[in-house]
């Protein structure tokens, strides 16, 4: 069964993306009101999303290792809850946690004047939640994690597809063959649809995270700036009309835009002295560091393998149709 790869291949994708939509996110606190606290009484509003706050849920306060419980809590519904907090003199770092049950809001409040420490209170023990398989729930990204299984893929297919493309190309220049040169360039062709919608969920993705679809970082520009060196691989190959000579400087400029794809988007991008938003460049933590764990892997792998399996189905449906064409023609 020569197709088991094709059949794999779209089992995968099938499953990866049902389970990247419909995984619900781990339950988290998500905001906190207000975000300053000074000695004495004070309301603290808490909002979670996917909790469900119960009549025994226990909240307290956390300062550099020190508890403070709450004298009384108000829950309003599943994700909404009310403490009340006699807040101590002697608090001695700047940020304090908000803890729910099992639930932490790290640095949640500003604590306004520096003591010397406190006597922590005996809070009592929260009551264990039913744990679940889900996705985690990350500051800023919230529900947008579930991109990751989409927007990443598309470059690694993408990175695979220009990469058979440059294998093929250098097969030309040591062969001169048409054939090879046919595959080069149907390489390309998919692997900038690839580049389009890598570039259009990456879009999406700034939206909801930055605020904006695009800003001026080095990795966005970067990957455009790689897009369109490719569309000017097909540009040039459509300038020339003897089909061995255009083999050779396609195949030329193939290689040197491999180069660039690799300096674009991987080496100039994690300079230290370029900031940039995108995680792992710029100096800053990597999604691999902070966000991806466990739970997203077992099922961002397997995505990963699912489009770029897809990916080279699609390349190679290309190319057979391009054979035909090219026997049509003659």
């Amino acid at each position: 069964m020569k197709h088991w790869w094709k059949f794999l291949g779209i089992g995968l994708l099938v499953i990866a993306s049902i389970a990247a939509l419909r995984i619900p996110l781990a339950p988290a606190l998500v905001h906190v009101s207000p975000d300053r606290i000074a000695p004495g009484p004070v309301d603290v509003t808490v909002t979670g999303y996917n909790t469900t706050f119960g009549n025994e849920v226990k909240v307290r306060l956390v300062n550099d290792g020190q508890s403070v419980c709450a004298s009384s809590v108000a829950v309003l519904d599943a994700s909404h809850l009310t403490a009340r907090f006699d807040i101590p003199s002697g608090l001695r770092a700047n940020l304090t946690d908000v803890v729910v049950d099992g639930f932490t809001y790290p640095g949640a409040l500003f604590t306004e004047g520096l003591g010397t420490g406190i006597t922590s209170s005996t809070c009592p023990e929260p009551t264990g939640a039913a744990r679940t398989f889900a996705f985690p729930n990350r500051s800023i990204l919230y529900e947008s994690i579930r991109n990751l299984h989409f927007h990443v893929p598309m470059w690694f297919t993408m990175i695979v597809l220009m990469g058979i493309s440059v294998f093929q190309s250098i097969k030309v220049l040591g062969s001169n063959s048409l054939e090879r040169d046919l595959a080069a360039e149907m390489a390309v062709r998919i692997g900038l649809v690839f580049c389009v919608l890598g570039l259009i969920t990456g879009a999406l993705w700034a939206r909801a995270t930055w605020g904006a679809f695009w800003t001026n970082d080095v990795k966005l520009n970067g990957a455009a700036v790689t897009g369109l060196i490719y569309v000017a691989y097909l540009v040039l190959r459509g300038s020339v009309q003897d089909a061995h000579k255009r083999a050779r400087l396609a195949a030329i400029y193939n290689i040197f835009a491999f180069v660039l794809l690799v300096l674009f988007l991987f080496v100039v991008p994690r300079l230290n002295a370029i900031d940039s938003l995108h995680p792992g460049n710029g100096g800053n933590s990597g999604f691999n560091d902070l966000d991806l764990d466990n739970r997203l892997r077992v099922i961002f792998y397997p995505a990963v393998l699912g489009w770029v399996l897809l990916g080279c189905w699609m390349y190679d449906l290309r190319v057979r149709a391009a054979r035909l064409a090219n026997i049509m023609d003659r």
